[in-house]
């Protein structure tokens, strides 16, 4: 009986030391809210620090703590991988305030909004396309800024993403005896993805596809660029080993896109 008359009297109690008054946002200052944010986003609550950094923005929006809250507003919703709205929140930012000193991190905000989201090689590649879009709109328009560099590294790798997806489709049609179609992909390689790691294995899946087509100038021209620029590279030797197989040696003098490739960039003969 005293075991019940505890929990009856105690249950309240909890209940009330458990309730916390609702905060009335409409009656903090800019500042007070930026102060709120600023709090959730030191204890790792970057969705409720977005949240309250999008109410300066809504009550006090021609302050300059709305200036200040919408860039920490791209900034927390990244921290959160709320992709989409900070995005938004960069792009406003970018919009409203194109000269303004974070600008440029608003731009490498919405750039890596897509870089972030670059995942493995077999699937859809439009984000990385996007990527390299926005990463080089940082690297043109703020090439001062303290995050062109870091751009310019994560435009290289997202360059080279795109190489090594073209060059797995393109093996996915040699193994099935495509040729055709996978000489397109490597073809792209070789034209478009040029300065990645990609290119010398492209030429080499370049030979075995004319080989088996039976364009022989062709795959010889291939021979000659990969022992002109990547003589040290493994692909450079197994290509020796496969034109050997067919009495064929290295040899561009032929006309073919592949031997103007040879002539333009290794010889400099571009007329």
């Amino acid at each position: 009986m005293i075991l019940l008359c505890f929990l009856t009297v105690a249950i309240p109690g909890c209940s009330t030391l458990k309730s916390k008054p609702k905060i009335d946002i409409d009656t903090y200052s800019a500042k007070e809210i930026y102060d709120l944010a600023e709090d959730r986003l030191a204890k790792k609550r970057p969705q409720d620090a977005a949240k309250y950094f999008s109410e300066i923005e809504r009550l006090y929006p021609y302050s300059e703590w709305a200036k200040r809250g919408l860039i920490m507003q791209a900034y927390s919703y990244h921290k959160d991988q709320d992709y989409e709205n900070s995005r938004g929140a960069a792009q406003r930012y970018i919009d409203f305030f194109p000269a303004a000193e974070d600008a440029a991190y608003a731009q490498y905000i919405l750039a890596l909004s897509y870089y972030d989201q670059i995942s493995e090689v077999g699937r859809d590649q439009d984000v990385t396309v996007k990527a390299l879009q926005e990463l080089r709109l940082l690297i043109e328009r703020y090439p001062d800024s303290k995050y062109a560099k870091d751009s310019a590294e994560k435009f290289d790798m997202a360059f080279s993403f795109l190489a090594a997806k073209e060059m797995e489709v393109g093996r996915y049609y040699l193994q099935r005896g495509y040729y055709t179609s996978a000489v397109n992909r490597f073809r792209k390689v070789v034209q478009e993805f040029r300065t990645t790691e990609q290119t010398p294995e492209a030429l080499y899946r370049l030979i075995e596809c004319y080989l088996s087509l039976g364009l022989r100038g062709e795959a010889q021209s291939a021979a000659s660029i990969l022992q002109e620029s990547y003589s040290s590279t493994q692909w450079h030797k197994d290509s020796l080993i496969l034109l050997s197989g067919e009495g064929l040696l290295p040899d561009a003098g032929g006309q073919n896109w592949l031997s103007t490739i040879y002539r333009q960039t290794i010889k400099g003969q571009w007329l």
